[in-house]
């Protein structure tokens, strides 16, 4: 697995030709299962990126990944008898204080051997000195992950404070494409949304996007 840093990273050349339409008939790199607090099985939401044609998939469980194995041998099984199948990318969502603010963060693209993130893993939060982003950032780097902040703009603190902050600490960038209003049909939030994506195109960081689902469509949140 290519460190996370460099431009050798799979994941990176997806990221870099994200748009504000990829979501959600093309890529999704968030959501959720039954694993952390989704309403989809993983079988269920495999079966509906699979029906929306999806190019590329990352479940964002919150710390869990749970949902990984069960949906490889899914498309496995698939992609064997010759059907199109989504990349499936190693993704999960670990909470973390940045600038004392508890936020979400997205670790995407890990290798199969993670064993820094195994603090992250357990189900719940790390507590006391792991829960710092700092932390959780070198985690994600040592596995081989993509770092990137999750809807930056649903904190108390603003957006462009916390991507400052990210930026400083070395993240690779933050979902940019989001729907903070939650229609039924994924649409990325005018305004915040292509402030959020100009802020990461003048720092040089990737932009991500996903419906966030948590209920049984992966069309909206």
């Amino acid at each position: 697995m290519a460190d996370a840093g460099s431009p050798l990273h799979p994941l990176r050349p997806v990221l870099e030709q994200i748009t504000p339409t990829c979501c959600p008939g093309r890529v999704n790199f968030h959501c959720h299962t039954t694993f952390s607090d989704g309403s989809l099985s993983p079988d269920q939401l495999a079966q509906r990126a699979l029906e929306l044609g999806l190019e590329h998939l990352a479940i964002t469980d919150h710390h869990s990944i749970a949902a990984h194995a069960p949906v490889t041998s899914l498309f496995r099984a698939i992609a064997d008898r010759g059907g199109p199948v989504p990349r499936f990318w190693r993704g999960v969502e670990i909470s973390c204080l940045l600038e004392g603010c508890l936020v979400h963060v997205l670790a995407l693209g890990f290798g199969e051997d993670h064993p820094s993130l195994e603090p992250y893993l357990q189900g719940h939060a790390a507590v006391g000195p792991a829960l710092r982003a700092e932390a959780v950032l070198r985690a994600g780097q040592h596995a081989g992950a993509l770092m990137l902040l999750a809807h930056p703009a649903r904190y108390r603190i603003p957006f462009k404070w916390l991507i400052s902050a990210a930026d400083q600490l070395g993240f690779d960038g933050a979902e940019a494409w989001y729907d903070y209003e939650q229609n039924d049909n994924w649409t990325p939030t005018p305004i915040v949304c292509e402030t959020i994506a100009a802020e990461l195109r003048e720092r040089g960081l990737l932009m991500s996007c996903g419906t966030d689902t948590h209920g049984l469509t992966l069309h909206g949140r």
